[in-house]
Order: structure tokens, then C-alpha cells, then sequence
């Protein structure tokens, strides 16, 4: 059936093969899990409806057993009563009956293959869909990090050469040069108010000095 040409196309889905050929690997591979969520959900229904004609074709069979049963009892009656015609009539019907049995157990025989054959479609899903979500940040973090390495690797052979690399050198020591002078210049000047700074420490220090001086040699 078609359902399960879809089931098996899904199961053989190589997830890696998938993304590699993807234009937009996170749609393509959202999709695939959404095809399998749904494929599932239809398997399931299948496989409920599979089940429950295994359940009626087997109600057949037995009621028709049954009626086989009642109609073997009525003939045996029949034949204790010396009513041939009557035995003949109910034989009849119990052969009918035993025939209808015999066509419902084939096709219950067939059901129940039916019914595995879509159990074990329903299991490869439901394992595929258990694989494809434990993979699908792995492998989207996989190709991201290959695709960034592709692009690393695209942008480094198109500066080529060293013209690009010596012309970012001599950018770079210009910067370092200006900062140095800025910085010289911030020392100097800093510098300058320091000295002034100290000058005038230096002056209260010797005129406190020279008064303890003279307090000591007596002087006023």
C-alpha cells in the first residue's frame, strides 16, 4: 500500500545525507520530522482499524462455528426422528456454515499478517522519529560548524598573498605609534604638574626644618 511505500522511504532516510544536500538543512529537516509525526499518526489509525477487522473476522468465524454446531445438533435430531428430509436439510446448512467458518479463519489468517506488517512498519517509525529528534541538534550544530569552517576558509584564500596581511601590519603599528605619543605627551604634561606639585612640598619641608632648627639653638 502506499502508506507503507511512504513508511519505507522515510525508515531508509539517511538524516546526514539529507542535510549535506539540503539548501536550508533546518526547514528540510523540520519537514522530514513532520512527515514522520504525521506518517506515524496515519500507521497508528491502520494498525487500529487492521486490529479491530482481525477482531470482527474472528467473531464471524466463531459465530459461524456456532451456527455449524446448532445445525450438526439439529440433523442428529433430525436422524433420531427418522426425518431424513429434515437431517439432509440441516446437514446442508451445517456444511454452508462450516464453509463460511473456513473462508473467515483464511482471511483472519491474512488479517493478522496485515496487522504485523504494519506493527513492525509502526516500530521502525517510531524508532526513525526517536533518531531523527535525538540527532537533529547534533546534526544542525554539525553542518553549522562546517558551513562556518567552509566560510573561514573561503574569506583566508580570498585575501591571499600577504599584500592584504602586510597592509593590516602597517595599519596596526601606525595605531601603536600615535597611541605612544599620546601617551608621551599625557606623561610630560603630567610630568610638569608634578614637579610644580613637588617644588612647593619641597619648600614647606625646609622651612619647617629650619624652624625646628632654631627652636632648638635657642632662637626665636
Amino acid at each position: 500500500m502506499a502508506l507503507l511505500e511512504r513508511v519505507s522511504t522515510l525508515v531508509r532516510a539517511n538524516l546526514n545525507d539529507l542535510i549535506d544536500r539540503a539548501e536550508h538543512p533546518e526547514k528540510m529537516i523540520k519537514q522530514v520530522m513532520l512527515d514522520m509525526e504525521n506518517q506515524l499518526m496515519q500507521v497508528k489509525t491502520q494498525v487500529a482499524i487492521a486490529i479491530a477487522d482481525e477482531h470482527l473476522l474472528l467473531k464471524k468465524q466463531k459465530e459461524s462455528e456456532e451456527k455449524a454446531a446448532e445445525w450438526s445438533r439439529k440433523a442428529e435430531i433430525a436422524v433420531d426422528k427418522k426425518q431424513d428430509d429434515l437431517a439432509r436439510a440441516a446437514i446442508d446448512r451445517e456444511l454452508t456454515c462450516r464453509q463460511m467458518a473456513g473462508g473467515f479463519a483464511q482471511q483472519v489468517g491474512d488479517q493478522k499478517q496485515q496487522v504485523e506488517v504494519l506493527k513492525s512498519a509502526l516500530r521502525k517509525l517510531e524508532q526513525k522519529l526517536q533518531e531523527a529528534q535525538a540527532k537533529s541538534e547534533l546534526l544542525m550544530a554539525q553542518h553549522r560548524r562546517s558551513r562556518a569552517l567552509a566560510k573561514a576558509s573561503d574569506a583566508q584564500m580570498a585575501v591571499g598573498g600577504g599584500s592584504a596581511v602586510a597592509t593590516f601590519d602597517r595599519m596596526k603599528n601606525k595605531v601603536r605609534r600615535s597611541e605612544a605619543l599620546s601617551q608621551a605627551k599625557s606623561e610630560l604634561a603630567g610630568d610638569n604638574v608634578e614637579d610644580r606639585l613637588a617644588a612647593l612640598g619641597k619648600e614647606d619641608e625646609i622651612e619647617k626644618l629650619l624652624s625646628d632648627l632654631k627652636a632648638r639653638r635657642g632662637q626665636s
